[in-house]
């Protein structure tokens, strides 16, 4: 598989996102990593909204999220959430995400997303929305 494009979301810490201590709580992160996939789906021109007026609507569900964090990160700091499409194929879509701080990797995740019908079947993925990932069809 080539090199690809990540999609790049900062993020700035704020009081909310931490402990007492002000290190940022790990469920924090899992709001990050949703944040930098939905804007990477948005950067590939896959809007949720106009997922939900296809003839049959459309959405995505974390199916599977391997997370590792390596460092913390603190109240104030400038973070950055990195997200790449590995792979799609049938209903499935899987992506890699790392959060940085400079040039220090705080935390990682690799995902894997479905995608299905508002009543929770699973759909196979739109052709545009594959090509719109640049992966392949393989799994990564």
């Amino acid at each position: 598989m080539t090199e690809q494009t990540y999609y790049t979301l900062p993020i700035r810490i704020y009081y909310e996102d931490t402990d007492f201590s002000g290190v940022v709580y790990h469920a924090a992160y899992l709001k990050f990593f949703e944040r930098g996939r939905t804007e990477s789906l948005r950067t590939c021109g896959v809007h949720h909204s106009e997922m939900l007026k296809r003839d049959e609507p459309l959405a995505f569900a974390v199916r599977k999220m391997t997370t590792e964090w390596i460092t913390p990160a603190r109240i104030d700091d400038l973070l950055e959430v990195r997200t790449w499409f590995v792979s799609a194929k049938g209903a499935r879509m899987n992506l890699r995400q790392e959060i940085w701080r400079d040039d220090q990797m705080l935390a990682t995740a690799d995902v894997e997303a479905a995608c299905m019908s508002l009543d929770g079947r699973a759909r196979r993925l739109p052709k545009e929305f594959i090509e719109r990932f640049g992966v392949d069809r393989r799994p990564g």
